[in-house]
């Protein structure tokens, strides 16, 4: 399997066990513990790709843009966890601050 789709994967495996498992029973309905564990989790990310790809001389290229294995999960774990977040904070009526 390819860098990417590693990573990818990845992401969407920790995404679904932390927004469907984890969190209604860690976070609830709390927005600083809903940041601080999404913060933890791609912490998680991060170490097991790095676990993966450190050392090596990964380039993965999106839309014509080169990334470092770093950069690439980091970017693709954000844009992935945006909709989950909207989706949580909107199934449990979290109010974003004013």
């Amino acid at each position: 399997m390819s860098p990417a789709a590693t990573i990818v994967l990845l992401n969407a495996l920790t995404l679904v066990f932390c927004y469907f498992w984890m969190f209604p029973r860690v976070v609830g309905k709390d927005l600083q513990k809903l940041a601080l564990n999404d913060v933890m989790a791609s912490v998680v990310v991060i170490c097991v790709a790095a676990s993966l790809y450190v050392g090596r001389d990964i380039s993965i290229s999106v839309m014509g843009i080169d990334f470092n294995w770093f950069w690439f999960t980091l970017i693709s774990y954000f844009a992935m966890e945006v909709p989950f977040t909207l989706w949580y904070m909107m199934k449990y009526r979290i109010e974003p601050p004013e």
